[in-house]
């Protein structure tokens, strides 16, 4: 049977050059990675640079694994958020605790997975895979993060954007006062304003930390309502000023879900009129079959309403490890797209949560006809 005017034959042909050793990140990804996840990375690249990265998009990181610990902070994050390729980010809380470290000048040192962890233990040495450091990195972290949070300005409940942003400030200081520069994830978004988030605030060291202030009286609280409600506003704000939304997940688990779900807290729960995530590049290492892709892959995260469903086409899904397409990914970033001007939404953080606040306001007479629609429908159908 002849193939000779299939649709399915314009794709490029498949003709890279050999490899010299001269390429640049950027030129290898764009001249040999054709197929397979290298081929996917490609895509994800693109699509970041090309769509992702227009001036009137709003780019959410989520950030899983042990990335700052590996030094992914300060060879990946912090150059995207200098450049202004990043204007928000949901982490896990052990990731901004080990950034940390960095912000301290403590030492975190390469070794080897097959290291005896009896004798590490005896020495006194912490292992996370074939990272190591001395155990009083996190005694020294925790007294620091203990003392900080100590201080009056923390003596209420806030947002863990808040509480990053005032943590982010005193590494800054620290940095400062240590000769170092641009070492810490949470003092660069302090001083650009990026909003970093966690969605699950006592689920690392600093929560576990701030627990123990809690024991001594300290009236400092994360507020994980106002967590759900800023994000779901920085998500409106920006489709409102006409804009996008694009979600830049790193891994999966709950930070994923919680980047994701501001689209079904608006939609589904405050009932304000939206369609989803423009956007949508995933890097992970996990599989859909076995649930570990938390339930959202981009198709599957449009029957949610996490995904505006014209714009699948513009969602990438990367199956690969995130410490070598984390640092590709940036790489091919700042090669291929000039910086953009940094959106600064921390001090807007109030501004856009108002916006959220009257559109809810505005829709809950409408939204409270149709949940009650649904319960009869539903009565019915039973």
């Amino acid at each position: 049977m002849s193939s000779g005017g299939s649709g399915h034959l314009r794709g490029k042909r498949i003709n890279p050059p050999g490899i010299a050793g001269t390429e640049t990140a950027a030129d290898l990804i764009d001249q040999t990675f054709l197929a397979f996840n290298a081929g996917r990375l490609r895509d994800g690249c693109r699509l970041f640079t090309e769509r992702m990265l227009a001036p009137d998009v709003t780019v959410g990181m989520s950030l899983t694994g042990a990335m700052t610990p590996a030094g992914l902070g300060m060879s990946c994050i912090i150059p995207l958020i200098e450049a202004g390729f990043v204007d928000w980010i949901i982490s896990t809380g052990a990731n901004l605790y080990h950034d940390a470290h960095f912000g301290l000048g403590l030492a975190m040192h390469q070794g080897s997975h097959n290291a005896d962890d009896v004798e590490l233990r005896e020495e006194g040495v912490v292992r996370i895979y074939d990272i190591f450091f001395d155990y009083r990195v996190l005694l020294s972290t925790d007294a620091f993060v203990r003392e900080v949070s100590s201080r009056p300005e923390f003596e209420r409940p806030m947002s863990s954007a808040e509480y990053h942003y005032l943590l982010g400030g005193y590494l800054r200081e620290r940095e400062r006062a240590l000769g170092l520069h641009r070492r810490s994830v949470l003092s660069a978004a302090h001083d650009l304003e990026v909003p970093i988030y966690t969605s699950s605030p006592g689920d690392s060291s600093i929560g576990m930390n701030v627990a123990e202030l809690a024991l001594a009286g300290s009236r400092l609280r994360f507020d994980v309502s106002a967590d759900v409600n800023e994000t779901a506003a920085i998500v409106l704000d920006a489709k409102r000023q006409g804009g996008k939304s694009a979600a830049l997940i790193v891994g999966g688990g709950s930070p994923k879900n919680f980047l994701l779900q501001t689209e079904p807290q608006i939609q589904e729960v405050l009932g304000i009129d939206e369609r989803g995530h423009d956007y949508f590049l995933q890097l992970t290492d996990a599989r859909p079959d076995t649930g570990g892709l938390s339930g959202a892959t981009p198709a599957e995260a449009v029957s949610w309403g996490k995904i505006d469903p014209d714009m699948l086409p513009g969602t990438v899904v990367c199956y690969l490890d995130n410490s070598i397409a984390l640092p590709l990914l940036t790489a091919y970033a700042r090669a291929r797209h000039a910086p953009r001007p940094p959106k600064r939404l921390h001090a807007r953080r109030s501004a856009m949560l108002q916006r959220l606040i009257d559109e809810y306001q505005a829709a809950l007479p409408q939204r409270d006809r149709r949940a009650q629609d649904a319960t009869s429908s539903s009565r019915g159908a039973s």
